[in-house]
């Protein structure tokens, strides 16, 4: 793997992010963001970019990864006074930023890192705020990609909920009550799930965190943002990038991330929405990671980044709706073909140098069970 530097960036709403900057930001073909979902951190996406289906991503691209305030790992409480003047004699409460806040903040970290533009890539509560982002400073960012990510406003229930939880995570720390809404959050619906052995070690490692790592404190007050938020769904009109939104079936917040697909689909031009909708998966990102992988790799490519990469190869296909993302699909390329830029989108011309992506044929979509004989 290679090295992680760390660095912190200031943000006048935020006080201060601590930043993950992962691969060369000068020399790198482009340079993808990240920000991660309720109960993680950094340590989610540098673990997910050492799987070998990312490799055809990770030596082209540089990762600049985003920790919200206070969700280090073993990060001591947020101060009273942010950010703390030594000596002041004054005590001033800190009060944590809002999604819209977080969002809008963004822009400090490519300002002070000298970044024109990057790919944004979020989960959950990440991709609300990577959202968000991309609607305030359209012009840079060139690409959405967006996992589990609800634009509405926390429903009755979830406020409800929202209470308990953080009464106990003040009260009592990391707690079964909290675990199981953050599990659920993250995972879905678990009895449902194809590979149910193979979630439960995930989840067990992401209980082990939340109990080990994670302050239960500073976690409240990220929850409480999250539940806080204001509808984005009537803003996406402000976005000008090609979005590629992804979630499977099970997810928690499958139907509101769907609604905000329609969204999308009916407000910005059709060419630039896709989606990627795997069946019988909550967590795409840990139970099928080779086909976000290939989507995210022809997302990219369509938009001329990535040229000349084979697709990594996957044994099964997706189901995709609302879109045609030829995910799953196995090929053999000639050197000729490698050197061209592939993908499916309409879009416009590279950004680095290079010819447009070639138009290809529209694809029916691709069912994911196996074919009948």
């Amino acid at each position: 793997m290679e090295p992680v530097e760390q660095r912190e960036i200031s943000a006048p709403r935020v006080g201060r992010f601590k930043v993950y900057i992962q691969g060369d930001l000068k020399h790198r073909n482009f340079v993808i963001l990240t920000v991660h979902d309720l109960g993680c951190n950094h340590s989610m996406w540098i673990n997910f970019l050492q799987n070998p289906c990312m490799e055809a991503i990770t030596q082209r691209a540089a990762f600049i990864h985003v920790d919200i305030p206070g969700q280090e790992d073993e990060a001591a409480d947020l101060p009273a006074e942010w950010p703390p003047r030594k000596g002041s004699g004054i005590s001033v409460c800190y009060t944590f930023p809002s999604m819209q806040s977080l969002g809008e903040d963004l822009v400090c970290i490519l300002d002070q890192l000298d970044v024109k533009e990057v790919i944004g890539l979020g989960e959950g509560a990440g991709a609300n705020v990577i959202t968000r982002f991309a609607m305030a400073q359209p012009e840079r960012v060139s690409g959405l990609c967006i996992i589990h990510c609800t634009g509405s406003t926390a429903t009755v229930m979830e406020s409800l909920k929202d209470q308990v939880i953080n009464w106990k995570l003040e009260q009592i720390g990391m707690n079964p009550t909290a675990e199981a809404y953050l599990v659920l959050h993250r995972f879905g619906a678990i009895d449902k799930a194809e590979n149910k052995e193979q979630l439960a070690k995930v989840i067990e490692a992401f209980q082990d965190s939340l109990r080990s790592k994670i302050n239960p404190r500073n976690l409240k007050r990220f929850v409480q943002s999250f539940m806080k938020r204001t509808n984005i769904a009537e803003s996406v009109g402000k976005i000008r990038c090609p979005v590629l939104m992804i979630t499977g079936t099970l997810a928690y917040l499958y139907k509101p991330f769907m609604s905000l697909h329609k969204k999308m689909q009916a407000t910005l031009p059709k060419k630039n929405v896709e989606i990627l909708e795997v069946l019988d998966v909550a967590n795409v990102l840990e139970e099928k990671p080779e086909k976000f992988a290939e989507s995210f790799l022809y997302f990219l490519q369509g938009q001329g980044f990535g040229c000349g990469v084979p697709m990594p190869r996957v044994q099964r296909s997706a189901s995709i709706e609302g879109g045609v993302l030829p995910v799953g699909r196995m090929r053999s390329q000639s050197m000729e073909e490698a050197d061209q830029p592939r993908g499916i989108y309409s879009m416009s011309p590279p950004k680095y140098g290079g010819s447009s992506p070639p138009k290809m044929e529209t694809m029916p979509p691709i069912s994911s069970s196996p074919p009948k004989s």
